[in-house]
């Protein structure tokens, strides 16, 4: 390793809300950016476990680990879930877990609806919803994503008291 030290963000990176972000499952490389981000807890969506590495540097960095979506099954291409949805949604509405990350395996497709699911919450518009989606799902875009945006019912979500100043 040089002296200079090299931040690499993971795939698919980006800021959604002050302390709030979401990428694809990072790998070695990444561990030193992700550092600097002082995470306290990642919110996980993919269906399979997540690399051993990963699951090294979590416990090394004493985050706080959500596997959401481990127990719908199924496999990495089925759409995600309304169950998956909303459990990850609570973990992001708690304040006093954040700063916090939220990824999938690319962190394209289960990010990208759970963050559309938060920005309909938000009560952003569903082209700017989808502008964003697209943007991180780049030529692979799933309509059954953009579907399950426009009908999730925000109704079915429970607000916690104490919650993100930018909700």
């Amino acid at each position: 390793m040089s002296h200079s030290q090299h931040y690499i963000p993971p795939l698919n990176f980006g800021m959604v809300e002050e302390n709030l972000y979401r990428s694809g499952q990072p790998n070695e490389l990444n561990f030193p950016f992700l550092e600097k981000l002082g995470l306290k807890t990642v919110v996980y969506l993919a269906p399979e476990e997540p690399s051993q590495r990963f699951a090294n540097f979590v416990e090394d960095q004493d985050l706080t680990l959500y596997h959401v979506g481990l127990s719908a099954g199924g496999n990495t291409w089925d759409p995600i879930s309304e169950e998956v949805v909303l459990e990850a949604l609570v973990h992001i509405l708690d304040p006093g877990k954040y700063p916090l990350i939220v990824m999938c395996n690319l962190g394209r497709h289960r990010t990208g609806t759970v963050i559309g699911c938060l920005r309909k919450l938000q009560r952003w518009n569903l082209t700017s919803i989808f502008e964003e989606y697209r943007r991180y799902a780049g030529p692979k875009v799933k309509v059954l994503n953009e579907q399950f945006i426009e009908l999730f019912d925000t109704d079915l979500v429970r607000v916690p008291l104490c919650h993100p100043g930018w909700l």
